[in-house]
């Protein structure tokens, strides 16, 4: 009867470790398009400005090219971090869903 319900309180406790690994990793997901989002931004060039005129109007153009591909750099670092650590909490939910779903099947295979 003792080893019926420890198989239960460890499923139980796998059950909640899952939810906390999900939890983790909706919010490297949402970080991660977060950042995939801005990178898409800049890809949008913008409005050019009618006052300016020519020159002025070109100088303008290339300024706001070099500070997005600097920017762009910037983001790019920062994709690749989020991305390995939403590729890192993937794992840890795919194991932790492992683990449930293994305990869930042993507990319900013990005798009540």
């Amino acid at each position: 009867m003792k080893k019926t319900q420890n198989v239960i309180k460890l499923a139980q406790l796998a059950e909640l470790v899952l939810d906390s690994r999900l939890s983790e990793l909706q919010a490297a997901a949402r970080a991660k398009q977060a950042c995939e989002n801005q990178l898409a931004g800049l890809g949008q060039i913008p409005q050019a400005n009618t006052d300016l005129e020519g020159v002025a109007a070109e100088l303008a153009g290339l300024n706001y090219q070099r500070w997005a591909d600097m920017r762009r750099a910037e983001l790019n670092q920062i994709l690749a971090r989020r991305t390995v650590t939403w590729l890192e909490a993937r794992d840890q939910a795919k194991m932790a869903f492992g683990k449930k779903q293994v305990l869930t099947q042993i507990a319900a295979k013990q005798p009540s």
